[in-house]
């Protein structure tokens, strides 16, 4: 069952899809030959029927000539509440114990030596 949120942007994107279609002077018998599908799946893909397979929207984004757009969808480089999430996780940057076993050994160093950079 989907939400209400994803039924209403499967229709909106059956419209588009339709609209697309139409400006292309292309019928849905002839879309659905070139994609590979049934005239009835492709007149349900324009309606937003939530049980047409994503494959049949590729196939049809690719007679369309817009299938780079599919990877658009979910680009996680333009995803900012992933990214800001995956940030959080990262590990702070810290000193390991033995980078401060050797900070220790320098700071004791230069507790033995004067002013004048001379080792007692």
């Amino acid at each position: 069952m989907s939400s209400p949120k994803s039924r209403s942007a499967l229709k909106q994107l059956g419209k588009d899809l339709r609209s697309a279609r139409l400006r292309r002077g292309i019928s849905v018998a002839d879309l659905a030959v070139r994609a590979g599908t049934s005239a009835s799946t492709i007149t349900r893909l324009e309606k937003g029927d939530t049980g047409v397979g994503i494959g049949t929207l590729s196939d049809v984004l690719v007679v369309f000539g817009l299938v780079d757009r599919l990877g658009d969808l979910v680009d996680i480089r333009k995803d900012d509440l992933g990214l800001a999430l995956d940030a959080e996780r990262l590990p702070q940057r810290g000193r390991s114990s033995a980078s401060t076993r050797t900070k220790q050994a320098n700071d004791s160093a230069r507790d033995d030596t004067d002013q004048d950079g001379v080792a007692f």
